[in-house]
């Protein structure tokens, strides 16, 4: 097993509300190699259910399922009403590369961006010795493996200067085809920073911070995509072979650009106050906000100026409603397939992100907001359901609960448990989770979050208390430290 530093996990609420949809269809990069790492093992009888993995980039729990009255998700609220919402799910790293590492693996690994490229670099020299990833996993027991838009770190699968070149994988042997729709953005690494109508970041410091046009989906990058990953689920549910599909979604991720009908959505609301806004004292994990500071801002700063940190806001509930639209397109079109009654549905975000808690835009602490993000599951045939699961998970888990939902046997050497019995019973209890950084990493239980610092200090926060993660309690509860320090070294050292 890798070993690596370990961290923390994040908190948050959400609303309701209503839904659009159009596209574009346009065709993307394919990567089509032939499994090799592992040997396959048998599969077990009867029919395997299929599974529809959707990854939505930078996407904290502000949804109207997870309480917040404001916001429109009709469709996201509407999977979560037919399926398991976990009110505690918290990923491994509040970073994009590092978070999908463990989803796509089941296992920690690197907190950098890099960390499926690493893991590629050891593949090619040593193939036998890499631990197989979920979709290789789910490609040798027979399934057919799709990746659309962002669902590793580079959206596509590829590196090279533009992301785009077809002898540099980022998941070798996992995926039967890797597609990326880049259109008028020309390259995926265009794509991802994209805004509307094929605006590609060249300096972020002159391309705006958020923006909302007028047009339909397909003006922004999630349009061209979600149109493919249509075709692509078509394609797989017409064939008899079962399926394993991942959508990766990209807003709410910078910058914060959606057609302007999503934006609309928000006239005349008003927002609830940022919670903790002040910059914590003290040491701790907490960042200048680096991503977010860097693009045009007009010279302004949410922090210091009320109005802007409103229209941030905004902007972000805008670039949620959109990424709702997409998830809806792909409900509909997985209804129309027939396979819907044969399909496991599993929406996750890859990690929190501050709207001003803190004094913070963006993902990089280890706070609640940085680590905290949705997990929703929906199994075949599973009655409606109104009552959460309130035990703490963690993105670790996903891998072994998609091969127990499925049937298959799960490869040994998974860091993470399955969530079946939670699914089942949502009273069930939960388990500690682990993030990290590389300057830190961090366990979050029920009641408290540890963050260790390399050189040893330590925040405690105590979740049963008012004061929650804007109050260090280290110092006043050193059993606590000591027990939490000990239960996260020994995950650490498994």
């Amino acid at each position: 097993m890798l070993k690596c530093p370990l961290s923390h996990r994040v908190v948050s609420v959400l609303a309701v509300a209503q839904h659009v949809a159009v596209a574009l269809c346009l065709v993307g990069l394919t990567f089509d190699v032939s499994s090799a790492a592992e040997p396959a093992v048998a599969k077990p009888s009867g029919s395997p259910a299929s599974v529809l993995l959707i990854c939505v980039d930078d996407l904290r729990p502000e949804l109207g399922c997870y309480g917040v009255d404001y916001i429109h998700s009709p469709n996201i609220d509407a999977l979560a009403a037919r399926g398991r919402l976990f009110q505690q799910h918290y990923v491994q790293a509040p970073t994009c590369g590092a978070s999908r590492y463990t989803l796509l693996t089941g296992r920690y690994g690197p907190g950098s961006n890099g960390a499926l490229f690493q893991r590629a670099g050891q593949w090619k020299k040593a193939a036998d010795q890499v631990p197989v990833s979920m979709p290789g996993w789910f490609r040798q027991q027979g399934y057919t493996t799709v990746s659309v838009g962002k669902v590793s770190h580079h959206p596509g699968g590829r590196g090279g200067k533009d992301w785009d070149d077809d002898s540099q994988p980022e998941m070798p042997t996992a995926w039967t085809r890797h597609l990326l729709p880049a259109a008028e953005w020309q390259h995926p690494r265009g794509w991802m920073h994209g805004l509307a109508n094929g605006e590609i970041r060249v300096n972020a410091g002159q391309m705006d911070v958020f923006q909302a046009v007028n047009g339909p989906d397909s003006i922004y990058p999630d349009g061209p995509s979600m149109d493919e990953a249509l075709r692509q689920l078509q394609q797989v549910a017409a064939a008899e072979e079962p399926f394993f599909l991942a959508v990766g979604i990209l807003r709410p991720h910078l910058p914060f650009g959606a057609p302007k009908k999503y934006l609309q959505l928000y006239d005349g609301i008003k927002l609830p106050p940022v919670p903790h806004p002040e910059k914590p004292g003290g040491r701790t994990t907490w960042h200048k906000s680096g991503e977010f500071m860097k693009y045009n801002r007009w010279k302004r700063n949410p922090n210091e100026d009320p109005q802007f940190s409103e229209d941030v806001r905004r902007h972000y509930a805008a670039c949620v409603s959109y990424a709702d639209a997409q998830v809806g397109k792909l409900m509909r079109q997985l209804q129309e397939s027939g396979r819907a009654d044969s399909t496991v549905v599993v929406l996750w975000g890859d990690h929190g992100w501050h709207l001003g808690e803190h004094a913070i835009w963006g993902k990089h602490a280890l706070f609640e907001e940085s680590l905290r993000s949705p997990l929703i599951i929906c199994q075949p045939g599973m009655e409606t359901v109104t009552t959460p699961v309130s035990g703490v998970v963690e993105t670790l888990d996903v891998f072994p609960t998609l091969c127990e939902m499925t049937g298959i046997a799960a490869p040994k050497q998974l860091d993470g448990r399955s969530l079946v019995s939670m699914l089942r019973d949502p009273q069930a209890a939960g388990h500690p989770a682990i993030s990290y950084t590389g300057r830190a990493s961090t366990i979050r239980t029920a009641r408290h979050r540890l963050i260790l610092h390399r050189d040893g200090f330590a925040e405690l926060y105590d979740h049963d208390s008012a004061a929650a993660e804007t109050e260090n309690v280290a110092a006043s509860q050193p059993d606590v430290v000591q027990s939490l320090s000990t239960m996260l070294k020994e995950r650490l050292a498994r």
